[in-house]
């Protein structure tokens, strides 16, 4: 980056939003450019604060007129993909969350909230709380302080009714790449105050706000999300089974129980050392670094916790404790007839820390539960492979025995949940690694790469991308979309300084 364009363009944000909006310090730069990556640290150019969305529209124009990169960013806890690191160092990071956090409306009558980027799940939590706790949001198991912008624009997901994230948005304002403010939806209609901004998804004209979902077109300041009533009664149950292979018959209990949608939330069909790897460092590791854990470690970890090879969770809500239990009694049968399930409890799986954050997770409580799972091994090294599989019991059987020995012949520990919906499973992968290895470091990249290639040759992609593959994935991609992605690319943000390699585009 040119040095006296950078000078120039820190200058014009100083002046246009305050003397305090720009940070440059060592301790700063070294902050913002930390992750958990194979790839290393991304440091930035310089940080910037934002309050206000005029604050937003200014800094993106002074990047405009002396060419300088920006990286948004709302909370920077998207660990495991990438945290405040921009795609590229040397970016400019826009910092929303600092001071952009404030939540602008909660409407209890329609049930929505109006937020901006630097809203918490926590805090969107404790207001909910606070308001009397009539409503919930819909939470990730990740860090209660990740940013429910963030979050929803990465197309991250929950586990309760309102699992999907930009499902659930609705309305948002956004400084396009070329400063222009746009708002979707009814906030396109030219009046000051928008009735149906927030509750009407689908207005006129075409529907543009999954442009800005994985993607470095505009910049959002705002967004309308909707809160789920909160039931008087959640009641989670669990089922443990014993083997590796017992994955082809789970999936083909949880398909019909989730597309009749008798049972309400998403399931997290997890397996051991998914569960069991949030509850502190790997026994094996020290003795064997370049090997996963061997059998009789898990066999030793599952026993420890009263978990299985593989673990489902779900839930109920309802009226009360005992107008859910027939609906209990329902499922048991379907997943006891297999005559392998251990059936968990409610009150049982509230002293079982791994089935604790499931319960919280369906209850809308925010919680640090799987955060553990940065300590399986030393080093901090943890990166997030998120394929998907159709709910066939074959087929996600196919991909778990696939996966697994990729992992083991790069001497890492199987680490998955699988998210099951109706028709659709997204396979949570945790790569967790000894960054401070360089051999480690190197076989934890190589292990994701193999992953990725394998999948894709048998027709599967990722949803979601650490940082480090961006580039990579969209290259997995037709020319066509390309073209597309880099064509909207141009209109939108012309000089291209929105974020330039987000995604792979521009």
């Amino acid at each position: 980056m040119n040095a006296a364009a950078l000078e120039a363009f820190l200058k014009d944000v100083v002046r246009d939003v305050g003397p305090d909006a720009v940070n440059v310090s060592a301790e700063t730069i070294a902050r913002y450019g930390e992750n958990t990556m194979p790839g290393g640290d991304r440091p930035p150019a310089a940080v910037v604060y934002p309050s206000f969305t005029r604050h937003v529209q200014a800094i993106v124009k002074a990047a405009n007129a002396h060419k300088i990169p920006l990286y948004p960013i709302s909370t920077g806890n998207n660990i495991g993909l990438g945290s405040r690191s921009a795609t590229l160092a040397g970016q400019v990071v826009v910092d929303l969350g600092a001071r952009m956090n404030r939540i602008l409306e909660v409407n209890e009558r329609l049930g929505y909230a109006v937020v901006e980027p630097g809203v918490s799940y926590q805090m969107m939590h404790d207001e909910l709380v606070r308001l009397g706790n009539r409503y919930m949001v819909d939470v990730t198991s990740g860090p209660p302080q990740g940013g429910v912008i963030g979050n929803a624009l990465d197309k991250g997901a929950g586990y309760g009714p309102y699992f999907d994230h930009f499902g659930t948005a609705c309305g948002m304002e956004v400084v396009l790449g070329n400063g222009d403010i746009l708002r979707t939806g009814d906030g396109a209609l030219a009046s000051d105050t928008p009735t149906n901004w927030h509750t009407s998804k689908y207005s006129y004209g075409p529907v543009i706000d999954g442009l800005f979902a994985q993607s470095n077109y505009g910049i959002v300041t705002r967004m309308g999300m909707w809160l789920m009533p909160r039931p008087p009664a959640v009641r989670s149950f669990h089922f443990a089974f014993p083997d590796d292979g017992d994955l082809e018959e789970i999936v083909e209990l949880c398909r019909p129980l989730k597309m009749s949608n008798f049972v309400p939330t998403l399931f997290r069909l997890a397996n051991d050392l998914y569960l069991c790897g949030s509850e502190g460092e790997s026994a094996e590791y020290r003795t064997n670094p370049r090997k996963a854990m061997s059998d009789e470690g898990r066999r030793a970890l599952r026993e420890r916790h009263g978990l299985g090879a593989w673990t489902v969770s779900g839930a109920f809500y309802g009226a009360s404790a005992e107008a859910v239990e027939p609906m209990i009694r329902r499922v048991r049968d379907v997943f006891e007839r297999s005559g392998k399930a251990k059936y968990i409890a409610h009150e049982e799986a509230q002293a079982i820390g791994p089935l604790q954050v499931a319960i919280n997770a369906f209850s809308g409580v925010p919680s640090h539960g799987e955060l553990g799972l940065l300590k399986w091994r030393p080093g901090g090294g943890n990166t997030w492979f998120l394929p998907g599989t159709p709910m066939d019991g074959k087929v996600a059987h196919e991909f778990q025995a696939l996966c697994r020995k990729i992992y083991e012949d790069h001497g890492l520990d199987y680490m998955v949940m699988n998210v099951c919906s109706a028709r659709f499973a997204r396979g949570l992968h945790v790569i967790v690694f000894n960054r401070e290895d360089e051999d480690e470091r190197q076989r934890a990249d190589a292990c994701y790469k193999k992953m990725s290639e394998a999948v894709a040759s048998r027709g599967v992609f990722v949803g979601r991308a650490p940082i480090d593959y961006h580039a990579f994935h969209m290259q997995q991609t037709a020319a066509s979309f390309q073209g597309a992605c880099n064509g909207i690319k141009q209109a939108l943000d012309p000089n291209g300084v929105i974020a330039p390699g987000r995604y792979g585009i521009g």
